[in-house]
């Protein structure tokens, strides 16, 4: 009898590659599969595969139909919120374009918690967001990226959290796989900028001090950046890209 963490996986790696697929363009929309060919694809059972199609289904990148069979859905249908969907459009060839929206979907959001934390943020959190810009400044310099990876999310996760606003907050996943989905694309420089760690820092002192358009301000700054370094990791020859920190 196969084990229950057997199966998670099985269907963790069928819904990984179907959902790969479907953002890489393989599977086409309007394209139809069925749950036999999916398993046979797969090497998977039926019960496995119609798990894999259910979240596909809840992420609207798949209709199943009766008598049609599971539909590909075109991809202004996808949940492109769902951090398994940025996360596969990264690990795409869409990961240009995902990065660059989502640059411009963070400028609008996160510059305002940043000065509703300014206002909500209790100590606890100030000082997490303290040692979270330390961590920086230290895994920046060795060139830890992974580290600096942890603590740059505990950073901006700890400020959404401060602002007070649930819906920031629920926007957490967004930010933390953009972000990690550059460390994990080598689209980070092997020693991050010191001007993006100190804007960090400003904004976790604005924050403290209670002072919403300095937070505000700095916030933007990085997200700015940010945009900017990958501007400019785009204009230089293949070889030698890698966006900013």
């Amino acid at each position: 009898m196969t084990s229950e963490p057997m199966v998670s996986e099985l269907h963790s790696n069928v819904l990984s590659a179907l959902g790969e697929g479907i953002v890489s363009g393989r599977y086409q929309p309007g394209q139809v599969l069925t749950l036999d060919g999916v398993s046979a694809e797969h090497g998977v059972s039926r019960s496995v595969a119609r798990e894999a199609i259910r979240v596909l289904e809840s992420m609207r990148m798949v209709a199943p139909r009766r008598r049609v069979g599971i539909t590909i859905q075109p991809a202004v249908k996808w949940n492109v919120f769902d951090p398994r969907v940025i996360r596969w459009r990264l690990d795409s060839g869409d990961r240009v374009a995902q990065l660059t929206s989502l640059s411009e979907l963070r400028r609008g959001f996160e510059p305002a918690a940043a000065a509703l934390a300014a206002s909500r943020a209790d100590p606890h959190q100030c000082r997490i967001m303290a040692a979270a810009v330390s961590d920086m400044v230290v895994h920046g310099r060795s060139g830890d990226l992974d580290s600096y990876l942890l603590a740059d999310k505990v950073f901006h996760r700890t400020l959404l959290e401060a602002s007070g606003n649930e819906m920031f907050r629920a926007l957490n996943d967004v930010v933390a796989e953009v972000l990690a989905g550059r460390t994990h694309h080598a689209m980070m420089p092997t020693r991050p900028n010191p001007a993006a760690i100190a804007l960090h820092d400003e904004v976790a002192r604005a924050v403290r001090l209670r002072d919403a358009a300095t937070a505000e301000r700095a916030m933007r700054a990085i997200i700015d950046e940010s945009a900017a370094a990958l501007a400019d990791d785009l204009s230089q020859p293949a070889e030698n890209q890698v966006a900013g920190a």
